[in-house]
């Protein structure tokens, strides 16, 4: 049965390729008002251009946003602010995992910053239009590869050891983390907070591991409309309304890592991202 999303405003990080970019279209044919999130100006027409080519709705909004940058995702919900008094859904779907360890114009290791701050800043610069919009449902995307990471407060931004996907599973930990954490204190908000596994998806993240890892993506990795069929499900199934603090996987609550259930380490997570990305006023 098709999703009717009409009437909906929905907001999509990394929208200009993989999974984000399928998710967008989807919803953007369900009917939604969508508005992809691309890092750069250009990728934002080009993505616009391929959503018409493939049938995508008529409404679709782009903005740009380089997500490893606090200033710019100030700006970006600015801009949506500007436009837009609600937001009914927000999908954190972009990632980053470069090769080796670089630093953001803020000071913070690159995929600490993109795969995880730029979630927990950009949701909380949102909060009060997605609370206007309530009903209204966040959806973080994470990965199985979350429990091979554990939550160490003084390794997160790697500065003594860098492997890029053991990082990067530190990151899908914190999302994980961070969305229990989130939907705690939405109770009664009317807003909800989710999380999921796409499954292995090829994708473009290991473009940067050469010839090898993008052959392996592509003989092993799901297609991009797989990987996104949860993503879509979490943001408009009326099967999930009301639902929140969960982690899914095909659809289908899945357990996640046992330290996640903990929250106490979710609260001081929190207040981590809070001291390092000060999204109050």
């Amino acid at each position: 049965m098709p999703y009717d999303m009409k009437g909906k405003i929905v907001l999509i990080t990394g929208a200009c390729g993989g999974i984000g970019y399928q998710t967008a279209l989807e919803l953007s044919r369900a009917g939604a008002k969508t508005v992809v999130v691309c890092r750069e100006a250009a990728q934002c027409e080009v993505a616009r251009e391929s959503f018409s080519a493939e049938g995508g709705g008529e409404d679709i909004e782009a903005l740009s946003c380089d997500l490893g940058s606090q200033r710019q995702i100030r700006a970006l919900a600015e801009a949506f602010k500007k436009r837009h008094d609600r937001l009914h859904v927000l999908i954190n779907d972009a990632a980053t995992v470069p090769a080796r360890r670089t630093l953001t114009e803020d000071g913070l290791e690159t995929q600490f910053a993109v795969n995880h701050l730029a979630y927990f800043l950009l949701t909380n610069l949102l909060l009060a239009v997605l609370k206007a919009a309530a009903p209204a449902r966040i959806v973080n995307v994470s990965s199985g590869m979350h429990r091979r990471a554990k939550l160490d407060f003084d390794a997160l931004q790697a500065e003594k050891s860098y492997r890029p996907m053991a990082q990067y599973a530190l990151t899908k930990l914190l999302n994980v983390h961070f969305t229990y954490e989130l939907a705690r204190r939405l109770e009664g908000t009317g807003v909800t907070a989710n999380t999921l596994s796409p499954g292995f998806t090829s994708t473009g993240l290991g473009r940067s591991y050469g010839p090898f890892s993008r052959w392996v993506m592509r003989k092993y990795g799901k297609s991009v409309a797989h990987g996104a069929d949860t993503v879509v499900y979490l943001a408009a199934s009326p099967e999930v309304e009301g639902v929140s603090g969960t982690y899914f996987s095909k659809r289908k609550p899945e357990k996640t890592a046992p330290g996640t259930y903990d929250p106490a380490a979710s609260a001081r997570l929190w207040g981590l991202c809070e001291e390092l990305t000060r999204p109050r006023p």
